[in-house]
């Protein structure tokens, strides 16, 4: 009778799997309908969500998580009058309630700040700023507070675009898998720049290869690695393609360039987020022109390079940023000029997407990150 029991257990358990939840955390533009950054509670069985929180804070277009995620970090992308220009807000994250508490705030000295990073060691903040074409380190005391930069550096130069291009905007600061170099996409001067990392004292020096540069008026933007560490991937947001290179030690090879965009939109392209899915085998780039299309890419496993598979709706307005779940199982696009987030099914064999029915309503969604939630 026992062992009937213990069967039926399993059964049942085999039958309806246990819930995989995470929380996802939302950064926005506020002034709209939103407020600040949300969180919600995410199943990866079945693609629901709950609202658990928010915190009121000023333009969170971009967040980060700390390494031991206990912390998130907010950019305020905004320009003071006062002209000490935009800041970054530290809130600690209570895993059982999901709520965020403030900390403090510091300034990134630069204007509207579009993107942040942790490093690996959970003691730097890395943040982008825009409109300024600077970068700034800013140090993590013990308590997950921040403090006044430790390192800015300002690019100089141009692009051909005169209307985008007419001063250096810095989109994106990435660091390498192992935490040694900073990959920096700067949309004004068609450039990756590359600097070494010292992660004891969070100076940056230029690397051996100090940039890779892009073709001319292609707008560089978003920066992702392959999961193997081969290979690296760029999204341009005024050519509406994506680069392939080959990765080594802090040294990118350019081998491949290919078009994001449906081939019968002729719009602007507006490419904005660039994703690999957990496996490795697919990419995902978002363009928001007026296809507002999330582009799906076959990853080669040997060589790195990508065939376009093709086009998904995201069934909204200026898909900005969109990201996989960790499971590996959805695809959350944030439909910013339609205050929604849209909850695609990804196929983990073929890649491609299928529409769950889920939104989430939110206003302006730019940026969307994960917490574990046990």
């Amino acid at each position: 009778m026992k062992n009937v029991f213990i069967a039926a257990i399993v059964s049942i358990a085999l039958f309806f799997p246990a819930a995989k939840e995470n929380y996802l955390i939302v950064g926005t533009y506020t002034g709209g309908k939103s407020e600040g950054v949300y969180v919600y509670k995410f199943n990866s069985n079945d693609g629901s969500f709950k609202e658990v929180s928010h915190v009121k804070t000023s333009n969170p277009s971009f967040v980060a998580v700390s390494p031991n995620q206990k912390f998130v970090y907010a950019v305020h992308e905004d320009a003071a009058n006062n002209g000490k220009g935009g800041e970054i807000s530290a809130f600690s994250f209570n895993k059982k309630t999901g709520e965020l508490t403030y900390v403090n705030e510091q300034p990134t000295e630069g204007d509207h700040p579009c993107y942040v990073i942790v490093d690996k060691t959970g003691k730097w903040v890395i943040a982008a700023n825009y409109t300024s074409g600077s970068l700034s380190v800013l140090p993590i005391k013990r308590d997950g507070s921040l403090d006044k930069p430790a390192t800015t550096i300002q690019h100089e130069g141009s692009g051909i675009n005169k209307e985008r291009q007419s001063k250096p905007h810095v989109h994106c600061t990435v660091l390498s898998p192992d935490n040694r170099f900073l990959f920096v996409a700067d949309l004004g001067i068609d450039k990756i720049m590359i600097y070494s990392f010292n992660a004891g004292t969070g100076k940056l020096t230029p690397a051996k290869q100090p940039f890779a540069k892009s073709v001319d008026g292609s707008g560089p933007r978003h920066f992702t690695f392959h999961p193997n560490n081969k290979f690296a991937y760029l999204i341009e947001e005024l050519s509406g393609t994506v680069v392939t290179f080959q990765y080594n030690n802090g040294s990118l090879k350019d081998i491949q360039r290919i078009s994001s965009m449906p081939a019968n939109d002729t719009s602007f392209a507006g490419s904005a987020d660039i994703h690999v899915s957990p496996d490795g085998k697919f990419l995902y780039a978002s363009n928001r022109s007026t296809s507002n299309t999330i582009a799906i890419f076959k990853v080669n496993q040997q060589s790195g390079k990508l065939s376009l598979i093709g086009h998904q709706s995201t069934f909204g307005q200026s898909p900005r940023n969109f990201n996989l779940d960790p499971s590996g199982n959805f695809l959350l696009a944030g439909n910013q000029n339609s205050d929604q987030i849209v909850i695609f099914k990804r196929d983990k064999t073929t890649g491609l997407l299928s529409d769950t029915g889920n939104r989430i309503d939110v206003g302006k969604p730019v940026c969307l990150k994960w917490i574990a939630m046990y």
